[in-house]
């Protein structure tokens, strides 16, 4: 298949792409480079630099480029913390971009669309692992904007005959050999706790030791950014055969703040030292999604469960790259 990735220059859109292009699918990546970095865009994926808050970027990408079969979707705002300062970048750029690709691609004849979502819609659960039935609570504007563009999904599903797959995970993680994480501001948790072991930082803060937990941090599910790609390639390729589908995607076992500290420690081989800071508003002690729909409708199995593995894959490329893609 052909297959258009917006935000194919960023974390996870750019290990998507690889994949594609070793499944053997073609692939055409669309982004504006905001957060994204071209050297991050795969050599054999054409590479269309646009904005989705312009109408005729995309005319112009689906002119160039006629024949795509899907859509993979990961192009949008998504730091949660920005969402709380800045609510209609995400309540209202996020849906309108989204607005305006699928319109572009019900015109352009494209009915096959995967929507990389996210588990910030479940902010108050009422049962662990969370699965796809859990009622929706975004946690932020972000979470928010995200569950819009699904229930945008669904009408284009009812009125268009669009068929489309919403993937909900909390944290992508780890990297692959020839792209990686790389974020201006860094906020998540491993590359920040790899930025102490290369000296680009004094220490990690820890944000809250007193959760009813295990050990008293956070306990959150983190997902290899490579079986977050082979799920949105699964999910594509089954379109056709069994419809519009939702699935919730992790390792079904969390780890906690300290967990992933102590395994950082072990596989760089430096202290990182740490210090505890108050808990954040709004963090809940524990969040792991259930991915017993994917696995089974689709036979998606992580390849790297491990929080180990994961981050000895984030720590080499974070030491072959320690400026990320500037150096």
């Amino acid at each position: 298949m052909k297959i258009l990735v917006t935000g194919g220059a960023g974390y996870i859109g750019s290990a998507t792409a690889s994949e594609l292009l070793i499944a053997g699918h073609q692939v055409v990546v669309f982004d504006n480079l905001y957060q994204g970095h071209r050297e991050a865009v795969p050599a054999g994926a054409a590479f269309v630099q646009g904005d989705l808050a312009s109408r005729e970027d995309i005319t112009r990408l689906f002119a160039a480029h006629p024949g795509i079969d899907g859509i993979m979707h990961f192009a949008s705002y998504t730091l949660v913390g920005e969402s709380m300062q800045k609510p209609l970048l995400y309540l209202r750029d996020n849906l309108v971009n989204a607005a305006n690709l699928l319109e572009a691609a019900i015109d352009a004849g494209v009915r096959r669309f995967i929507l990389s979502s996210t588990a910030n819609l479940f902010d108050d659960p009422a049962k662990l692992p969370i699965d796809e039935h859990e009622r929706i609570v975004p946690g932020s504007p972000y979470g928010e904007s995200k569950f819009f563009i699904e229930r945008l999904l669904h009408w284009f599903a009812r009125i268009y005959g669009l068929r489309y797959a919403c993937l909900r995970y909390f944290n992508a993680s780890g990297d692959a050999p020839t792209c990686g994480e790389d974020h201006d501001p860094e906020t998540h948790l491993i590359p920040l706790i790899l930025q102490v072991a290369l000296g680009q930082r004094a220490q990690i803060t820890l944000f809250g030791d007193d959760y009813p937990t295990p050990d008293g941090t956070c306990v959150r599910d983190y997902v290899h950014v490579l079986d977050l790609a082979q799920a949105h390639i699964l999910a594509m390729e089954s379109l056709d055969r069994i419809g519009s589908r939702t699935y919730n995607l992790g390792n079904g076992s969390g780890f906690s703040v300290y967990e992933v500290l102590k395994t950082a420690r072990k596989v760089t081989g430096h202290p990182i030292p740490h210090v505890v800071g108050p808990r954040r508003v709004g963090d809940p002690a524990t969040l792991v999604a259930s991915s017993e729909s994917i696995r089974r409708e689709l036979g998606w199995n992580p390849r790297y469960p491990d929080i180990t593995a994961i981050i000895e894959s984030a720590w080499e490329w974070h030491r072959t790259h320690p400026h990320g893609y500037g150096a």
